[in-house]
């Protein structure tokens, strides 16, 4: 008995796909906090599929306070990492830990430092004249050293920051720092007013943030694994950042149940008005855009600010281009933000 030609094309069809869904590759993602809409394009890229078509099998492993999946990466017990900066990075190479950066997925930092509006603040250099500044014990010997060596700020300013508002919304003198995608909005909903916000990256703080880090390992071996990764990513940071994002936000508040979408939405309208994921290099070279130059002088200002010797990190071993800077997503931008106007 003859097939019908019809039937055996579908059972062919049927056989590849079968073949298919058993090629995708297990990938493990973590990230460095609990999910939140920063974390958005990842999620976006798990929930609409876009992972999926890649040929990836994606679990998005959350950090959170007693949760450190730092350590995961190099001893191969995740694939991907997504760290908050480049200082983690230059300690990666100095310390000899064989990951390298292979995207960028913001372009700025969201590390801010805020102050009471009507306390005669009104601009960046103003906050050095602050008899207080709520500064967490980590950013002290990191972001803090910069800025006492480029802008002028003192010790005599430092209070410790215990990641509580109160201290800062007790004392309208005081400056505070956070993330400015986050604190404003804890701030308005607890004390209802907006603080003026002061991005770090609009003064200088020139580090990427929201990295992907890879084991150098599989940079080598599985280059196609790394770029299916990344080109993914970016996509669903486009599709959250322009498109439909609910199915994602979603999935955040499913593996953070203290998240509500007023804040999830609250957030992304501030990544989009700052200028964190899409701006700059982004806009001509697509998210993820990373720039040796731009880590050069990340490390000189550091370097300047006491954190790392001169020479102590090659630069060059930091971070690679090799997956970044094609343009992936800015046709699918344009189609999105099109067909809004």
């Amino acid at each position: 008995m003859t097939s019908h030609p019809l039937r055996a094309w579908a059972l062919a069809l049927l056989a590849c796909a079968s073949t298919v869904a058993l090629a995708a590759d297990k990938v493990v993602f973590a990230t460095n906090w609990k999910a939140q809409a920063a974390h958005g394009g990842f999620y976006q890229a798990l929930a609409d599929g876009t992972y999926a078509k890649a040929g990836l099998q994606v679990e998005i492993r959350p950090g959170g306070p007693q949760v450190n999946n730092r350590p995961l990466l190099p001893a191969g017990k995740i694939d991907f990492l997504m760290t908050g900066n480049l200082l983690h990075s230059f300690d990666n190479v100095k310390n000899g830990v064989p990951v390298i950066t292979v995207a960028s997925l913001f372009q700025k930092d969201p590390q801010a430092l805020f102050a009471h509006p009507g306390q005669g603040v009104k601009n960046f250099d103003d906050l050095k004249k602050a008899p207080i500044v709520f500064v967490a014990k980590d950013a002290q010997y990191s972001w803090w050293a910069w800025l006492k060596a480029d802008h002028g700020f003192k010790d005599e300013q430092l209070r410790p920051y215990n990641y509580n508002l109160g201290p800062f919304l007790a004392d309208k003198r005081s400056v505070q720092q956070g993330y400015a995608v986050e604190e404003p909005i804890s701030i308005e909903k607890q004390a209802g007013f907006k603080p003026l916000t002061f991005v770090l990256a609009d003064h200088g703080y020139s580090t990427y943030s929201t990295t992907i880090e890879a084991r150098v390992e599989t940079v080598l071996k599985r280059p196609d694994l790394v770029q299916r990764f990344v080109d993914a990513s970016i996509i669903g940071w486009v599709n959250y950042l322009y498109g439909d994002r609910r199915q994602a936000d979603a999935l955040i508040r499913r593996d953070n149940p203290e998240m509500d979408q007023t804040t999830i939405a609250q957030s992304v309208q501030l990544m989009k008005d700052l200028g964190v994921v899409d701006s700059g290099d982004s806009l001509t070279l697509g998210i993820g855009a990373m720039k040796p130059e731009r880590v050069k002088d990340f490390y000189a200002k550091m370097a300047r600010a006491g954190l790392y010797k001169p020479g102590e990190v090659d630069p060059a071993k930091v971070m690679t281009t090799q997956f970044v800077n094609r343009g992936v997503g800015l046709a699918l931008k344009q189609q999105l933000t099109g067909a809004k106007q």
